[in-house]
């Protein structure tokens, strides 16, 4: 699943996310703060962030648009297993 929100950021949408079992999400953000935000959520709700890309598009400014890959764990009694690398 990809999300690409506006500057506020995907608050909502991504609470529902978290609480479902898309196993794989790729968010994209233009707000460092946001992301963050929205990626607590995500960690919250038992994915584990895997990348992040900084990607400079716009020239000459100071805006940066952030891609996240964010992988569900696997959990056991409670417990979160690691995939191995």
């Amino acid at each position: 699943m990809v999300f690409d929100p506006p500057r506020a950021g995907a608050e909502a949408q991504v609470r529902r996310i978290a609480e479902s079992k898309v196993p794989l999400v790729v968010g994209v953000a233009c707000d460092p703060g946001t992301f963050a935000r929205d990626a607590a959520t995500l960690i919250a709700g038992g994915y584990r962030l895997e990348r992040v890309t900084p990607v400079d598009q716009f020239a000459w400014s100071a805006h940066v648009e952030l891609v996240g890959v964010f992988r569900k764990q696997a959990k056991v009694t409670g417990r979160t297993l690691r995939r191995p690398r």
